[in-house]
This record gives C-alpha cells, structure tokens and sequence, in this order.
C-alpha cells in the first residue's frame, strides 16, 4: 500500500471531519518525532500506510454490536488509540507508561478535541479499566499481555493485538490453554502482518 493508497483507503473509511484532524495528528507526529522518538524515523515517510492506515483498520474488526469501551495499550505516539479515537472509537483510553509521551497524547486529544478520552500514565498492570475492546500493538507477547490485562476484560471483551507473521508461532495452544476463542485476519496494509482476534478473559 503506497501512502497515496493509504490515505485514499482512509479518507473512504472516516468522515470529512475526522479525515482532517488525522491530517493534523500526522503533523503533529513528524514534529514531535524530532524532540522524542514516537516512530522510528524510516517509517515517517510511510506514516500513512504504516501507522495510520494500519491503526484504522482494527475498528471494522471490532464490530458495530459491540458496546464502545475501549481500551488501547502501551499507546505510544498514539497508535492504534489515537487513530480510533479520532475514527469514533469512544470512549477511549489509552495507557501508556513514558511520561513525555502522556503528555504529548494529552495535547493532541485537547488540540483536536477528541472525546470522550483519556490518557493514563502508568503501566497496564496497575490501570483500574474494563472494556470491552482491547487493542495493543507491538507490546510484549500475546502471552504476556493476557496476563498483564486480564484484569481489564469481561466475558464479552474483544481483543485486536497486530502482529508479525514470526509473532504467531504456537499462538493457538497458548489462547487454548486460557479458554480463549481466537482467529487471525490478514492486514490490509502488510502482506507479512497479522491482526490476532481473541475473545474473552484468559483463564
């Protein structure tokens, strides 16, 4: 998906309104990525396809029967989080332990008046939160996030964890061995990436 492809695929996806605040989170991102590193520089160029585009499409995943609680981990520069905020994703709350990264997410949800949402400081481990859509990217192991957030989730949550083809290995035992309903979808963005679908609470 070319960046050109990427904000077409975007731009089809969320209205008028919401199309213009992610063309100014994209902004925003390139200038604070020159005072802390929210993306690695390489990937600037392909902000759109990389991050955004690839952020975007967790929320048709989600489903439209699900209630709106949703819960993003280890938030970073925003992504997935910001991007479903922006995309109508309320509420929202993203949780994130880098203090300057907090504050950065702070700014773009008043700058763009995204709510209602929120950003925790701290780490998902001691974040008081149910919800019924739990999204994390690159953060740690599926294995690992279970257990770090099983506190956050109901018999019904939804859980939408991107990864890496090399990131799947015995993935199946692992969730079965928690009572968990899984499924993979492929990502629109990259051919070698995955999205990791769970249902429910780890046991």
């Amino acid at each position: 998906m070319t960046e050109d492809d990427a904000k077409a695929w975007v731009a089809d996806r969320v209205d008028s309104s919401a199309f213009r605040s992610l063309e100014r989170f994209a902004v925003m991102i390139v200038e604070e990525n020159t005072r802390q590193n929210l993306i690695s520089p390489g990937t600037v160029p392909m902000l759109w396809s990389r991050h955004i585009a690839d952020s975007l499409q967790l929320l048709p995943i989600a489903g439209s029967d699900r209630p709106s609680r949703w819960l993003d981990i280890g938030s970073g520069g925003g992504f997935p989080g910001m991007v479903l905020a922006i995309a109508g994703a309320l509420p929202m709350t993203m949780v994130e332990p880098r203090k300057r990264r907090v504050a950065f997410l702070r700014h773009c949800l008043a700058t763009l008046g995204v709510a209602p949402a929120l950003v925790i400081e701290g780490k998902i481990e001691t974040a008081s939160v149910e919800a019924d859509v739990i999204t994390a990217r690159a953060v740690a192991s599926v294995e690992k996030l279970l257990l770090a957030a099983r506190h956050c989730c109901t018999p019904r949550t939804r859980w939408l964890l991107p990864r890496g083809a090399a990131d799947i290995g015995d993935l199946q035992t692992q969730v079965e061995a928690r009572g968990m309903m899984f499924h993979v979808e492929q990502s629109v963005t990259e051919t070698s990436s995955s999205i990791v679908v769970l249902e429910g609470c780890p046991t």
